[in-house]
């Protein structure tokens, strides 16, 4: 059973990738390196004792994929490929609804022409909204409060509409929450390109010293500390949560939250690492950042139910874990 994934040797992606090959799938990586590095490939091969195949290939670019598609027996994909910066986003709009959008309807086009059975769609708790949390699968879908939400939005939009013309394709969609941490190993984790976007990865780069203080975004919501909350899920979990979703014999289209449950400050997260890691994080409070809202987390109870999975790993574990690899 081949499984291509998309975006294979980014942060979620190679640590999905680690799973399947852990369960004996036999995986194809596409990634255009964008915003990921080709030395991950060893290190999933140095983890896991078994190769995956690689293919320098932009999802946008329909005829290289369906190249891949026709040389390659592919059963089901992974799609992880894309930008997913919410703060870039609404500087940058239509580069998100550009590469978002192609990618997921190439790929769209790709499955029901070469007949794979399953594909899973990297969403996004954003596709909620201003909503009020805990965030449920049914719930209504707000308007979105920025353009990366948008475009994760339309895309599970198009998965829904291409499966119901085509009831052979199953689709799932998988809204995760904040994932954070690094493979036990320290061999993998999040190595943004650039000035980061998502929190941890600034944490550490304040505590390496790279540089000189975090800032956070916002210390007026109405939280218990004035901060965002967000549900953050270690990378490891939110991995397993994948290979749980491929294992799954439920056919149609399937929505699951992946997330904790439950809520953790921008504040008691960074006081977390400070404790666990023994490590000073300087930080300034600035304004709000466009597009982001006060309170965000989920309610995985159908994600236990349905798919016999849940979260396991802690805070605390995950910042141990995320230190361990920047030390590395």
């Amino acid at each position: 059973m081949k499984v291509l994934v998309t975006g294979g040797l980014g942060y979620i992606g190679s640590h999905t990738v680690v799973e399947l090959l852990e369960h004996n799938y036999e995986v194809i990586i596409l990634d255009n390196l964008y915003n990921s590095r080709i030395e991950t490939l060893s290190k999933i091969k140095e983890i896991t004792g078994k190769n995956a195949s690689f293919y320098n290939i932009d999802a946008t670019d329909f005829d290289s994929l369906n190249e891949l598609f026709k040389n390659e027996e592919i059963s089901s994909i992974i799609h992880f490929a894309g930008y997913k910066a919410v703060g870039e986003s609404v500087n940058f709009p239509l580069k998100y609804y550009s590469n978002n959008l192609i990618s997921t309807i190439n790929l769209a086009k790709l499955a029901i022409k070469y007949n794979v059975i399953k594909l899973i769609f990297s969403s996004s708790a954003t596709v909620y909204g201003d909503g009020e949390s805990p965030f449920t699968e049914i719930m209504p879908i707000l308007e979105r409060t920025n353009p990366y939400g948008e475009t994760k939005a339309i895309c599970e939009r198009i998965l829904i509409d291409t499966y119901t013309a085509n009831k052979n394709l199953s689709v799932t969609l998988l809204r995760y929450f904040n994932p954070v941490g690094a493979h036990e190993s320290g061999l993998i984790g999040e190595v943004p390109n650039g000035i980061p976007n998502n929190l941890m990865p600034y944490i550490t780069q304040v505590a390496k010293g790279i540089r000189e203080k975090l800032l956070i975004y916002g210390n007026d919501y109405e939280t218990v500390d004035g901060t965002g909350v967000r549900d953050y899920i270690h990378v490891v979990d939110l991995a397993k949560g994948h290979l749980s979703a491929l294992k799954s014999n439920k056919g149609g289209i399937n929505i699951y939250n992946l997330g904790t449950g439950k809520g953790t400050s921008v504040l008691e997260l960074v006081k977390t690492f400070m404790n666990v890691n023994n490590v000073n994080i300087p930080y300034e409070f600035v304004d709000r950042r466009p597009g982001d809202i006060a309170i965000s987390y989920a309610d995985v109870t159908k994600a236990k139910e349905e798919l016999n999975w849940e979260s396991k790993l802690s805070i605390e574990k995950m910042v141990e874990d995320v230190w361990r690899f920047e030390n590395q």
